[in-house]
C-alpha cells in the first residue's frame, strides 16, 4: 500500500484526470478517502461500476450526489459493456477541454480499491487484456500506462484500501462486496450484518430467494441457518454449519444472484461519516485522558 501511495502521489503531479473506481452497490464505502486526498484539486470522474449488480433508483441518487460536486462527473456503468464503457473516454474530455491532440495528450490517472472491477473496464476500454483481472482483490500489482488514442494516456494503479475504515458499517460492506481478502473478516459475522440490511431495505427478497416462508418470524441467526438448511449446509447430527450458510450468502450477494441491490444511500453515507466523526473525537479524548492519567500518576512523588 506504502508504495501505491507513492506512485500516486508521483504520478498525479502530471495527471489531467482522476477516475475513480466504485461499488455501484457501496458507493460511499467503496470510495477511498485516501485517495480523495492525493488527488486533491484534480478535476474527477466517479464511475459507478457493477451498476447491473445495484439498485437503479439509488445509483440515480448517488448520480446526483456526485455530480452536485466541484470539478466532478459521475457515470454508471457495467464494465463488460463497450458502449457505456466508452462514456469514460468522453467525460474525461469534458473535464479536461484544454487538454488533446498529439502536443498536449490527455494524461488520465484510474484509481480504486480492490476487486472493484478496475481492470475489466481497463480491457473494454483498450479492446484487449491490457490488465489482469480475477475474483480476488489485489491483482493489479504495478503501475502501467495505457495508449487508448494517440492522444489520450491512461495510467493504471494497483488496488489500495487506506489503513484504518473509521466508518464502522464501511467495513462490514467492502468485506460483503469481496474487497477485501477473506482473512480479514468474519464470514458469519459478515453474512448477518448483510441479512439484516436486507431484511431492512429490501423486506422478502431473502425469503424469495431461497424459498423461506414469510410469515415465520426469525432473527438474522435463525434466518442463517435456514438458508444454510435449504441449500444443504447440514452436519451430522442435524445441526447446520453457518460457516458455509455464510459462504453461500456471501457468493449469492457478490453474483447478483439476490436481485438489484444497494447497501448505501448517500443520506446513509453522510450520516455514518459525521457518526464516524463524533466516535473518533471521544476516543482520541479517552486516550488523551489515560495518557494524562499515567503521566500524573509517574509524577507524584512516593511517600517515605
Amino acid at each position: 500500500m506504502n508504495s501505491t501511495k507513492k506512485a500516486i502521489i508521483e504520478r498525479v503531479k502530471g495527471i489531467d484526470v482522476v477516475i475513480e473506481m466504485l461499488d455501484a452497490r457501496l458507493p460511499g464505502s467503496s470510495g477511498n478517502p485516501l485517495l480523495a486526498d492525493l488527488t486533491r484539486g484534480k478535476p474527477a470522474l466517479k464511475v459507478l461500476n457493477k451498476q447491473d449488480l445495484a439498485d437503479a433508483q439509488r445509483t440515480a441518487q448517488w448520480l446526483l450526489h456526485f455530480n452536485a460536486q466541484p470539478a466532478t462527473q459521475a457515470v454508471a456503468l457495467d464494465g463488460r459493456a463497450g458502449a457505456p464503457v466508452h462514456r469514460i473516454v468522453e467525460a474525461c474530455r469534458e473535464l479536461a477541454p484544454l487538454r488533446g491532440g498529439m502536443v498536449k495528450p490527455l494524461r488520465v490517472l484510474i484509481c480504486g480499491i480492490p476487486n472493484v472491477g478496475k481492470s475489466t473496464v481497463i480491457n473494454t476500454l483498450a479492446g484487449r487484456v491490457a490488465a489482469k483481472t480475477g475474483d480476488e482483490p489485489g491483482i493489479t500489482k504495478l503501475e502501467q500506462k495505457i495508449v487508448l488514442a494517440n492522444d489520450f494516456y491512461l495510467f493504471d494503479t494497483p488496488g489500495m484500501l487506506w489503513p484504518r475504515i473509521v466508518v464502522e458499517q464501511s467495513g462490514y460492506h467492502l468485506a460483503a462486496s469481496g474487497a477485501v481478502g477473506r482473512n480479514a473478516f468474519d464470514d458469519e459475522e459478515v453474512a448477518l450484518i448483510l441479512l439484516a440490511n436486507l431484511h431492512r431495505d429490501y423486506p422478502g427478497q431473502i425469503e424469495q430467494r431461497y424459498r423461506l416462508d414469510a410469515t415465520v418470524v426469525r432473527t438474522d441467526d435463525e434466518r442463517l441457518a435456514a438458508i444454510g438448511r435449504q441449500r444443504g449446509a447440514a452436519l451430522p447430527g442435524g445441526r447446520i454449519s453457518l460457516q458455509k450458510a455464510a459462504e453461500i450468502v456471501l457468493h449469492d450477494f457478490r453474483s447478483g444472484s439476490l436481485g438489484r441491490i444497494t447497501l448505501e444511500t448517500p443520506d446513509d453515507w453522510i450520516r455514518w461519516q459525521a457518526e464516524a466523526v463524533v466516535k473518533e473525537a471521544e476516543r482520541q479524548a479517552e486516550r488523551e485522558a489515560r495518557a494524562k492519567s499515567k503521566h500524573t500518576s509517574r509524577s507524584q512523588p512516593t511517600e517515605g
